[in-house]
């Protein structure tokens, strides 16, 4: 009997969640825990970590799962390797539903950096202005270019005392955010540069079109690399590989359709 592990925190994730939860697919959803209020879902929901790869083996083995989609953020990538890593251990198949990561266009002023430290370099020497679209989690990256001042949005509100940096203006928002809104949002806040992690996908895109406008730069952190596996940005493919074994238009898809 089909049980699938939905590791989540992307609308993509949630998405699917419906689409299983509509479809009567035995599934459970995965909250890393790191948002204090996450989304309610249809589905059941656990909170937390499993306690690294060993820990999602026991879950998977446990739990009865016989597969597992990996929604994270394109950046959550140590919870994808053990995805990986548990998968592989336990012969489980594992999707990748992920979108794109966003491409600079002619107008765009980009900076592309391989990590978050390199992007705090990659500031100017001039104090500036600075949007942080990044989240809290490495904000500590940029404890050291306290010449700047930074604008964080967050979901949650940050206790107080708890942010490494000095010199913010905190604004709470859960995305979608519209291009329109943002650039309103940039120039309220006499924003001259950005910076951002290539998530990909339309729900925070807005950001990068309200550079765009302002001929703002904007320092681009690069997704860190992850183990091959089989990936889709349509919540319809998932559904096709959780009940063929296989992606639509991939080798052998068109003997397992019914």
């Amino acid at each position: 009997m089909t049980h699938v592990l939905l590791l989540g925190g992307t609308s993509g994730a949630s998405h699917l969640a419906q689409a299983l939860h509509q479809a009567k697919v035995p599934a459970v959803f995965s909250y890393a825990g790191a948002t204090q209020a996450p989304l309610a879902q249809p589905l059941p929901t656990r909170c937390g970590g499993f306690g690294g790869a060993d820990g999602l083996v026991q879950f998977i083995r446990g739990q009865g799962i016989t597969h597992v989609v990996d929604a994270t953020h394109p950046f959550a990538a140590q919870m994808s390797r053990n995805a990986c890593a548990a998968c592989e251990a336990t012969g489980t198949p594992l999707l990748a539903l992920e979108r794109a990561p966003w491409q600079a266009e002619a107008a765009d002023r980009w900076i592309d950096v391989t990590d978050m430290d390199a992007a705090a370099q990659a500031l100017p020497e001039e104090p500036a202005r600075v949007f942080l679209a990044i989240g809290r989690k490495q904000l500590a990256a940029f404890a050291n270019q306290a010449r700047h001042h930074y604008l964080l949005r967050l979901v949650d509100a940050p206790q107080p005392g708890s942010l490494p940096l000095t010199d913010t203006t905190v604004v709470l928002g859960r995305g979608p955010f519209s291009a329109e809104n943002d650039q309103a949002l940039l120039q309220a806040h006499g924003i001259t540069w950005l910076v951002a992690k290539n998530a990909g996908g339309e729900a925070t895109r807005g950001k990068l079109l309200a550079a765009r406008a302002l001929g703002l730069p904007v320092v681009m952190v690069q997704r860190p690399p992850l183990p091959p596996r089989p990936r889709t940005e349509e919540v319809d493919a998932a559904l096709h590989w959780i009940a063929h074994g296989v992606l639509p238009g991939a080798p052998g898809a068109a003997a397992s359709s019914p």
